[in-house]
């Protein structure tokens, strides 16, 4: 058995304790100034201080030991992204200078472009091109530190595409080195057949994409886009409980644009996680911290957008876990930089450096349900984890517009970038 010693490095990281890490304990991280992690077979066989790791892979037997000097470096767990929309067809450039001239999003999306445009390019594409276009997103997230993520369909919006989608994310989670989890979205707008009758396109939902989506066994939860214009709350209840009785876990796009109650429909259906949340009462919050839900944030939706961004500060003090994500799509956000998604996490929401990190490693992994293998370099876990260009994990905000990820390693291998 070949044993992996990483030494010479400053080790940060969030703890996990069997939960998502709310309030203070989501700025709170483990720091080993002279640190080691030792890897066998891809997983973490210790993790501390240098003297006590080379202690624990000398009582582990004769193995081979392969030595890697980190150079000083940082060392904090890959990131893990919950929130994309990476399958997607094509780029919507002209709808960025319309809004950058004014146009509001639901407008562009009541005028046929926005999700719609995007359903449109997704029908014309072939599964292959489908799955190239996909797999380019993920693997440029996997060079900028990204070891673990989510993809949603939602761009088929008829059982045949959706479902196109649904291989495709699953081929791509075969295909390349990231773990990703599936998200059937397939309420993410009314087609343009259903706009005098949304209540059929719930119905169609529930009663032929669910039973579909389950049978062909990829998905693991399902979201719904709960906003004005979109789907209502009863609308989201009734397909979200639907999923729930198919086996699949819940998520939400909630009050992005309206206080709709999004976020209190989340915390009535103890959702894995309420997202967006810009718009979100301090009441509904409250309710998702009884009830457990994690918050996913996408700050780069809000820079996209210019519009105020989510209340961090108001969550994280109510004892709601907070997850950061890109929301990295063809229009809102198209980005796949969750470092990018850092620096405005503590420019932006005020969040510090730990709490940042916490939320785009360990929360980001339960808000997806794989903290059991990723998300923070505790033993037993996947060794997912980058060497940054810095001692603290705060380079990741104070160094803009850059790459502060010298180096990314997934289960212990790392991964060479192509020039």
């Amino acid at each position: 058995m070949t044993q992996q010693l990483f030494h010479n490095t400053a080790i940060c990281s969030p703890v996990d304790r069997g939960l998502p890490l709310a309030g203070i304990a989501q700025g709170e991280l483990a720091h080993f100034n002279n640190g080691a992690l030792l890897v066998e077979d891809g997983l973490i066989a210790a993790v501390g201080d240098e003297k006590q790791v080379r202690a624990a892979a000398k009582g582990k037997g004769a193995g081979e030991l392969e030595e890697i000097d980190c150079g000083g470096r940082c060392m904090v767990p890959g990131f893990v992204d919950p929130h994309t929309h990476m399958c997607f067809a094509a780029l919507r450039e002209e709808e960025f200078a319309l809004r950058l001239a004014g146009t509001p999003y639901l407008e562009i999306l009541r005028q046929g472009g926005g999700i719609l445009s995007s359903v449109r390019a997704v029908a014309a594409a072939s599964e292959e091109e489908l799955f190239a276009n996909t797999l380019g997103h993920v693997c440029t997230a996997l060079s900028l530190g990204t070891t673990s993520l989510e993809i949603k369909s939602g761009y088929g919006l008829d059982t045949e595409n959706e479902l196109k989608m649904l291989r495709v994310i699953g081929r791509v989670a075969t295909e390349s080195p990231v773990d990703i989890v599936a998200t059937f979205l397939g309420a993410h707008a009314v087609p343009e057949k259903y706009k005098t009758d949304p209540d059929a396109f719930v119905s169609l939902l529930i009663d032929e994409m669910l039973p579909q989506v389950k049978k062909q066994n990829i998905a693991r939860f399902c979201d719904v886009f709960c906003e004005t214009g979109v789907f209502s709350i009863e609308q989201s209840r009734r397909m979200l409980q639907a999923a729930q009785a198919h086996g699949l876990g819940v998520k939400i796009h909630a009050d992005e644009v309206n206080d709709l109650g999004g976020a209190r429909l989340a915390a009535e259906l103890r959702a894995c996680s309420a997202d967006h949340l810009l718009a979100a009462s301090a009441e509904n919050i409250k309710a998702m911290a009884r009830a457990g839900v994690i918050a996913t944030l996408l700050p780069a939706t809000a820079y996209s957008l210019r519009k105020n961004y989510a209340r961090a500060r108001l969550m994280i003090e109510n004892d709601v876990p907070v997850a950061l994500a890109t929301d990295c799509n063809p229009g809102s956000s198209f980005t796949e930089s969750m470092q990018f998604v850092i620096g405005l996490a503590v420019l932006n929401m005020h969040m510090t450096p730990a709490e940042a990190l916490t939320g785009a490693t360990l929360n980001a992994a339960y808000a997806i349900n794989m903290a059991a293998k990723a998300g923070s370099l505790d033993q037993g876990k996947q060794a997912d984890f980058l060497l940054l260009a810095g001692a603290t994990p705060a380079i990741l905000a104070y160094h803009a517009g850059v790459s502060s990820v010298e180096k990314v390693y997934k289960k212990g291998q790392e991964i060479r970038r192509t020039p």
